[in-house]
C-alpha cells in the first residue's frame, strides 16, 4: 500500500518508504486516513509530529524521530511511569523504536503557551485563566515528583550539570559571540560552575521531567469539564482504565532524570518563550513549595532527623530555585546558539535576549555570583548599562 504524504516533506526517499512500510498495517486497525497526513508541530531536536485524521471523526498524532530512535525507548518508559501516577501523557497505540516512529493519541492544538500568552495580552481579565492554568500544571507536577519513580532514570549530578553548562562555553560564549576567555574569566566560570553544582546537589532528589515548560504541555478539558467520565470530548476512550485524565496533557517527557525538586516549577515560571512579573513567579512558586512541603517531598537533613531547611524556609527553597534556573538558561543560551550556527534554525536566536536577562537578573542579587556577572558584562555589556525588562 502506498500511501499519499504529499502535505509532509521528508528528508529523503528511504524514511519516506520506511514510513509508508510501518503505518500500512496500521491503517485499518486503527481506522486511519492516510491521505490526511499533515505536520503538526516540530521542535529544537530532529523529531517532529505529524497529524492523521480517522474515520470516526477523530485524529492521531504520528511521531517521527529520524535521528534519535533510542529516545523512543525512553518515551515508552517514561511515558508508562506517568500515566501510572495519574498525568495525562498522549496513549501510545503503536510504536517501533528501532525505526523511530509513534502512533499517539492526539492530546489537541491548543499549547499552554498559545493559552498563557493570550492571557498575558488579555490583562487583568486573562489572570484567572493564568492561574487555573498554572494550578493544573502545579498539582500535575508534584504528582509526578511523589510517584517514586525516580530510582530507574538517570541522574542529574554534578557531571551531568558540567556536560550543560558546557555547551553555553561552546556555543554561546565562543560559536555565537566569538569570544576566547582568558585564565581570570575562566577561574571565574569554574567558581561559577562550582556554586550551581552544589546548589542542585544540595537539595532533595525527584522524578524531573527536565523541560516541564508551557510548550511542552496542552490544555485539555478540565475533569468538570468533561460530558462523560472516562471519555474524551470526541467520544473516544483515554486509554486510562476508564478515568478522566487531568489537565494538563504532558508532552516531550522523553529525557526525564532524578534531579533537584526546584527544577521543574523553576522552568515552568521561567519558561523559555514567555515571562511573568516577579510577583506571579513567587505567587506561585509559594503555592507550589506548599503543596511539596504536604506532599512530604522535601524530606529530612542530612542528619536525617531535622526537616530538610528548604521545607522551613520559602527564602531558602527561592534562592535554589533562581540557582537552579539560571544553570538551565546558561545551557539554553548555548543551545539556541548552536540551533542558529550548527543546525539551521535561527528563529530560536530571537528569544535569547530574554535569557541574557534572566541570567543577569539572578546574578545580580546574589554576591555569590558576581563572578558570572563578570563574565555576562563581557558578552551583553549594553543590559547592564541600560537596564531590562523580560515582558
Amino acid at each position: 500500500m502506498t500511501l499519499s504524504v504529499s502535505p509532509v516533506t521528508w528528508p529523503d526517499p528511504q524514511r519516506a518508504r520506511q514510513f509508508q512500510d510501518w503505518l500500512a498495517p496500521l491503517v485499518e486497525a486503527h481506522g486511519l486516513l492516510p491521505d490526511t497526513l499533515v505536520s503538526a508541530s516540530s521542535d529544537a531536536s530532529s523529531r517532529r509530529y505529524l497529524r492523521l485524521q480517522t474515520r470516526d471523526g477523530g485524529s492521531r498524532i504520528l511521531m517521527d524521530a529520524p535521528a534519535t530512535p533510542n529516545q523512543l525507548a525512553a518515551f515508552v518508559a517514561v511515558g508508562q511511569m506517568m500515566a501510572d501516577c495519574g498525568l495525562h501523557v498522549p496513549t501510545l497505540h503503536a510504536h517501533d523504536e528501532t525505526l523511530g516512529f509513534a502512533l499517539l493519541e492526539d492530546l489537541g492544538s491548543t499549547s499552554y503557551l498559545q493559552a498563557l500568552q493570550a492571557a498575558q495580552q488579555a490583562g487583568e481579565e486573562g489572570l484567572a485563566t493564568a492561574r487555573r492554568l498554572m494550578q493544573d500544571a502545579t498539582a500535575a507536577l508534584l504528582r509526578w515528583q511523589a510517584s517514586g519513580n525516580g530510582a530507574t532514570l538517570p541522574r542529574f549530578d554534578e557531571a551531568f550539570v558540567r556536560r550543560e553548562l558546557q555547551i553555553f562555553v561552546d556555543w554561546c560564549v565562543q560559536a555565537h559571540h566569538g569570544k576566547q576567555w582568558t585564565a581570570k574569566q575562566q577561574d571565574y566560570w569554574e567558581r561559577t560552575v562550582t556554586a550551581l553544582a552544589a546548589n542542585i546537589s544540595a537539595q532533595p532528589m525527584v522524578p524531573m521531567h527536565r523541560d516541564y515548560m508551557a510548550r511542552n504541555l496542552m490544555v485539555c478539558p478540565r475533569e468538570d469539564e468533561a460530558g462523560v467520565p472516562g471519555k474524551h470530548a470526541d467520544g473516544s476512550g483515554d486509554g486510562n482504565h476508564g478515568v478522566r485524565l487531568p489537565n494538563p496533557g504532558v508532552l516531550d517527557f522523553q529525557d526525564a532524570v532524578l534531579g533537584p525538586i526546584t527544577y521543574d516549577i523553576g522552568s515552568l515560571l521561567r519558561d523559555a518563550f514567555l515571562s511573568w512579573d516577579e510577583a506571579e513567579e513567587i505567587d506561585w512558586a509559594v503555592r507550589y513549595w506548599e503543596g511539596a512541603r504536604r506532599a512530604g517531598l522535601f524530606g529530612l537533613d542530612a542528619s536525617g532527623e531535622d526537616p530538610h531547611e528548604m521545607a522551613q524556609d520559602f527564602g531558602v527553597f527561592w534562592r535554589a530555585l533562581e540557582w537552579t534556573v539560571l544553570q538551565r538558561h546558561l545551557k539554553i543560551l548555548g543551545i539556541f546558539c548552536r540551533l542558529k550556527h550548527r543546525d539551521g534554525k535561527p528563529q530560536y536566536a530571537q528569544d535569547l535576549p530574554r535569557f541574557y536577562a534572566y541570567v543577569i537578573k539572578t546574578a545580580t542579587r546574589y554576591v555569590e555570583l558576581s563572578p558570572l556577572l563578570r563574565l555576562m558584562e563581557d558578552l551583553q555589556p549594553q543590559l547592564l548599562q541600560t537596564g531590562f525588562s523580560l515582558r
